[in-house]
């Protein structure tokens, strides 16, 4: 049987156990601020596909599902200030899709089958996940890359199996929450550098 996690009832227990998760994600953020120009990169080169008129789906299970429909909500909508729709779609929301292929193909064709609906040349498949090994998320990349579509992720420490799978990947260290944390951050800074070039482009045109 799996041994149950201690119980925490002194507050300098509890104070040690939130400081050690503190300092667990402050011994991620160097990696993190290194993954800045990369994700910059990211940033301009799917501001110009979204401009262009390609799309974004994203995807990831339980928080890093999370993680994609933020990215996507962030895009359709708006991160920082005023700017065109860009189109991204979560495909974890679309829950009847979801639901009825699980049940018809499988749990690993969830992604897959919705990326060979949806993808085409020129959009990018972006697939997040802590471990880097979800088996849906490896089929998706399959499907991504026959679709002619980018494969780009966001996943925990490296390497990893979708991490070899995809066209681009930032690897991001620690445990699980620490990892989803920085996800979190990741997802912001490449708000931040898509906003930065459809601004650049705006200012361009005018």
């Amino acid at each position: 049987m799996p041994t149950a996690s201690p119980l925490l009832t002194h507050p300098d227990e509890v104070s040690g156990v939130l400081g050690a998760h503190v300092d667990r994600l402050a011994a991620a953020l160097p990696v993190l601020r290194a993954a800045a120009p990369t994700l910059g990169s990211w940033g301009t080169d799917l501001a110009a596909r979204l401009l262009a008129g390609s799309r974004l789906l994203a995807a990831g299970n339980g928080g890093s599902a999370a993680e994609a429909q933020h990215l996507t909500a962030e895009l359709v909508g708006r991160f920082d200030g005023e700017r065109c729709p860009l189109a991204a779609i979560a495909l974890h929301a679309d829950t009847s899709s979801v639901t009825a292929i699980g049940n018809d193909y499988g749990f690993e064709e969830i992604y897959a089958r919705q990326v060979r609906a949806h993808a085409r040349p020129g959009d990018v498949v972006l697939l997040l996940s802590t471990s880097g090994r979800s088996s849906n998320l490896l089929a998706a990349a399959e499907a991504a890359a026959g679709a002619g579509a980018s494969r780009w992720a966001i996943t925990g420490p490296g390497p990893n199996p979708l991490a070899d799978a995809c066209d681009r990947a930032v690897c991001l260290p620690g445990d699980t929450a620490t990892v989803q944390e920085c996800h979190l951050a990741a997802v912001h800074m490449l708000c931040r550098a898509v906003d930065a070039a459809v601004a650049a482009t705006v200012d361009t045109a005018a």
